[in-house]
């Protein structure tokens, strides 16, 4: 194993600095992947979008929100 790592790692640093940056990016999301939590996250944003879509809830402007968060915090 350490010599396909060493490998790797001798190919990977011949990228670019953001093509390195990229391939860092895909092999932190690698570990990050949990398919029940992507799902659980799908179903809540298809669900937020529904109550937006059939007006249970109520959208503001960003402005407006920051303005009222602002507002609360002094």
């Amino acid at each position: 194993m350490g010599n396909q790592l060493e490998l790797l790692e001798a190919e990977a640093l011949k990228l670019t600095a953001a093509e390195r940056a990229a391939f860092a990016q895909l092999l932190l999301a690698s570990l990050d992947e949990d398919t029940e939590i992507e799902e659980a996250w799908a179903a809540e944003t298809e669900r937020r979008i529904a109550d937006i879509e059939n007006g249970a809830v109520q959208v503001i402007p960003i402005a407006d929100a920051l303005a009222q968060v602002r507002a609360s915090l002094k």
